[in-house]
């Protein structure tokens, strides 16, 4: 077993309050509610970076999802995970701005599931991408138009939190979102809750501010 599989997460409640650590092959098997990151990555011409995940990856392998996601150390602040994995896996920095949260749970394959309280950063690249091939197969930069009909196209070979962000992602890019949350319905049955700060309840309170970035 890659040894990294062991190493803690962080459990939360529906509220984003942690609640303790588990090892992360641990939280993939029993499906516990945990901490997470997801960035997604444009270029001045509003080109959006993908990676294609390293076929050993654990789960999803070979599929083609959005520019970084990964797990914060616990007490690492999801920015500072954004920043450190961004390095990790593609060599580059980024301007981020946290967008919104998204609450999801998802069958990945091989008897994993992903329970995320997922953090999702929108992301101006600063520096060109430069893969390391221990994480990713391949990167390339779509159009948001050529994008849309590719996962319209063929869902399966994108992973399925990429498809619950991404409509919500591409939201935030082109109007000042002010809904409190919404569900959204993939065609394999998975949904995702999106949180706003904004919004005041408890129950949004960890999520972030509206995005605010300039592409």
């Amino acid at each position: 077993m890659d040894a990294s599989l062991k190493n803690p997460v962080e459990l939360v409640d529906a509220t984003g309050n942690t609640i303790g650590t588990a090892p992360k092959i641990d939280v993939h098997l029993d499906g516990s509610l945990h901490r997470a990151v997801s960035v997604f990555i444009f270029d001045d011409n509003r080109r959006q970076l993908l990676q294609q995940r390293a076929k050993d990856k654990y789960h999803a392998p070979g599929l083609w999802s959005n520019a970084c996601c990964s797990h914060p150390y616990p007490s690492e602040s999801p920015r500072t995970a954004a920043e450190r994995r961004l390095q990790e896996e593609l060599g580059m920095e980024a301007e981020l701005c946290e967008a919104f949260v998204m609450r999801y749970k998802a069958d990945v394959g091989e008897g994993l599931v992903e329970h995320e309280y997922d953090h999702v950063f929108i992301a101006r690249a600063l520096t060109s991408p430069v893969p390391n091939p221990a994480e990713i197969m391949a990167v390339k930069w779509m159009s948001s138009d050529s994008l849309k009909r590719s996962i319209e196209e063929m869902p399966a070979a994108f992973t399925p939190w990429f498809r619950l962000a991404q409509v919500e992602v591409m939201n935030c890019l082109t109007k000042n979102n002010q809904e409190n949350g919404k569900v959204v319905l993939t065609p394999e049955g998975d949904t995702a809750t999106f949180l706003y700060e904004h919004a005041g309840s408890a129950t949004e309170r960890q999520s972030a501010t509206p995005v605010s970035i300039t592409l």
